[in-house]
C-alpha cells in the first residue's frame, strides 16, 4: 500500500529523512552561519517589528526563532513533517509558541494551501525563503500564486535561491577533483542530488526566469548575492577552521553583494507585491 509519505515530492522525503540530524550536521558550519546572517540582515531591513512574516521551507526553525526574537511574528511552513516536528519542539523550548506558527505546506501545491489560509482570513505582511528550498521545485508557479493570495500590495517577498553561476563552488569542487559538480549549475535541465539517502533533482533558474514566473503579481526590486566570497558548504569543514579568513570574506560580501549578485552561492531576489489581483483559485 502506498503511504502519504511515499507520495510526497522526492526532495521532501529526502529532507524528512535528514531532519533528526539536520542541525547537528549543518549547525556548526561557519560558512552557513555567515550566509544566514546576510539573509537575516536583508529581511530585517524591510520587515518592521510587529509584522507577520511568512516563511517558505523553514526547516528546523532557525531563522524563525531569530526573527521572533527580533519582534516579528512568523508563519513557518515546511513540507517535511519531521522537519516541522523539529521546528515545533525548538519553538516550544525557546518559549516562542506565541510568535511562531508552524504549518505543513508542500511548495508544489502552495497555491492551494495559501488560498485556504486566505479564506480563513490569514494575511501576512512579508514573505521569505532561505537556503534554496525553491530550487527543489520544478514549477514555481504555485508558489507565486500562493504568495499573491497572502500578501497585500506593496509587501516584500525575499526569496533566496542558488545563484546561476557560483565561482566559489567551481573552485572548491575542482580542488576536490569533482568537475561535474563544479559546473552542474551550467548544465541544461535539473541536476541530480542526494540527501538522507534519497535522490531528488535541483533546478537552477536565473533570477530573470524567476521574475517572469512571479509576474504580474510581483515585481523584482533588487538582487543581492549571498556568498559571493563566503564559500559554499562544500568548503566545510575546512573553512570553519579558519574563522579570521571567513570573517574577511564575509566583509567582502557586504561590499560586493549588489554589484556581484549573480556570482553568489545564493542570490536573494527581493520582490514587491504589485496591485494585480490574486489569481482565481483552481477548483479542479
Amino acid at each position: 500500500m502506498t503511504s502519504r509519505a511515499d507520495l510526497a515530492p522526492a526532495a521532501v522525503r529526502a529532507f524528512d529523512a535528514l531532519a533528526p540530524v539536520f542541525d547537528e550536521r549543518f549547525g556548526p558550519w561557519r560558512s552557513v552561519a555567515a550566509q544566514r546572517r546576510a539573509v537575516r540582515r536583508a529581511v530585517l531591513r524591510v520587515v518592521p517589528p510587529g509584522a507577520t512574516l511568512l516563511e517558505l521551507g523553514g526547516g528546523t526553525g532557525e531563522d524563525a526563532l531569530h526573527f521572533a526574537g527580533a519582534g516579528r511574528r512568523v508563519v513557518l511552513t515546511d513540507g517535511a513533517p519531521a522537519m516541522l516536528a523539529q521546528a515545533t519542539a525548538k519553538v516550544r523550548r525557546a518559549g516562542y509558541a506565541h510568535a511562531i506558527e508552524p504549518r505543513l505546506a508542500v511548495l508544489e501545491s502552495f497555491d492551494r494551501f495559501a488560498a485556504d489560509l486566505a479564506r480563513r482570513g490569514t494575511r501576512c505582511d512579508a514573505a521569505f525563503s532561505n537556503f534554496a528550498a525553491l530550487n527543489c521545485v520544478a514549477d514555481l508557479q504555485p508558489v507565486a500564486r500562493g504568495l499573491a493570495h497572502l500578501l497585500p500590495a506593496g509587501a516584500p517577498a525575499l526569496l533566496v535561491l542558488f545563484g546561476p553561476f557560483a565561482p566559489g563552488e567551481v573552485l572548491v569542487e575542482l580542488l576536490k577533483g569533482r568537475p561535474r559538480a563544479a559546473f552542474r549549475r551550467l548544465a541544461p535541465g535539473p541536476a541530480p542530488a542526494r540527501v538522507g539517502g534519497h535522490a531528488f533533482t535541483v533546478h537552477y533558474p536565473s533570477p530573470g526566469r524567476v521574475a517572469r514566473v512571479f509576474a504580474p503579481w510581483f515585481r523584482r526590486r533588487r538582487l543581492r548575492g549571498i556568498g559571493v566570497f563566503v564559500p559554499p558548504s562544500a568548503a566545510e569543514p575546512w573553512i570553519s577552521a579558519h574563522p579570521r579568513l571567513l570573517a574577511w570574506l564575509e566583509a567582502l560580501d557586504r561590499g560586493c553583494a549588489r554589484p556581484l549578485a549573480c556570482f553568489g552561492d545564493h542570490v536573494l531576489i527581493e520582490f514587491v507585491r504589485t496591485d494585480a489581483p490574486a489569481p482565481a483559485e483552481d477548483t479542479a
